[in-house]
């Protein structure tokens, strides 16, 4: 992440390649993943958060941030706007949306599909990273990818306990705008180029993500639930 595509230092768990990537096929998507144990995190805003408002304020907050980038060397970037409007499983405790940026210099878009699974005392955090024309192939991805993911019991959202746990100073819409300042928007431009892998990739933290890589080796395991 950071030698490579040159982004800021990260605590990256692990990422996961299609298994399709090989040298014929010099770009690809790509997902890190990450957890921020900053705390439980109330959904009670979800069904009144106005995205084109929260989106008006996330893009203007990217252009107060972009000045600093800059100093510290990274490319500034636009966020254009919604590649698919956040969606949130108040039943699974689960959340997606995508974004569209547009990196300095750059005359294409980038991709980041966010998907956010919500635990007792934090939230896994998986970023897809790609390009616009492979949204409908991500997509297609986000719900097997989302069966295949949660956490053990014991660590679930329902097990929260107001006695004990720490609460997160922000909900539903706050992880969604604080994402484009403190993770997706943190990406500079993706241009992997993959030598030939048989398998899939994957790197680090496997007990977190044990299902997925179930999923993308197509295999028909009985579903892991990882306890991040």
């Amino acid at each position: 992440m950071h030698d490579l595509w040159g982004n800021p230092p990260s605590q990256t768990l692990g990422m996961i390649f299609p298994e399709e990537a090989d040298n014929i096929t010099p770009t690809t998507w790509a997902i890190e993943i990450t957890y921020d144990e900053d705390g439980h995190v109330k959904d009670d805003d979800a069904k009144d958060i106005k995205y084109d408002e929260l989106l008006e304020q996330m893009q203007k907050e990217v252009k107060e941030i972009n000045p600093e980038r800059k100093k510290q060397g990274y490319p500034t970037f636009q966020l254009t706007g919604w590649a698919s409007p956040p969606y949130y499983d108040e039943q699974e405790k689960k959340l997606h949306w995508a974004k569209r940026i547009l990196f300095e210099g750059d005359s294409t878009e980038t991709l980041n599909y966010n998907i956010r699974v919500l635990g007792r005392k934090g939230v896994l955090i998986l970023n897809a990273i790609g390009t616009m024309d492979q949204l409908a192939e991500i997509k297609s991805q986000i719900n097997p990818i989302l069966a295949n993911v949660n956490f053990n019991d014991g660590s679930k959202y329902a097990d929260f306990d107001s006695n004990s746990d720490k609460v997160a100073a922000y909900g539903i819409g706050g992880l969604i705008a604080g994402g484009v300042l403190l993770k997706t928007g943190l990406f500079a431009k993706i241009g992997l180029v993959l030598l030939k892998f048989a398998k899939l990739i994957f790197i680090g933290g496997a007990a977190v993500v044990a299902g997925i890589v179930k999923f993308f080796k197509g295999k028909k395991d009985n579903e892991v639930n990882p306890n991040a």
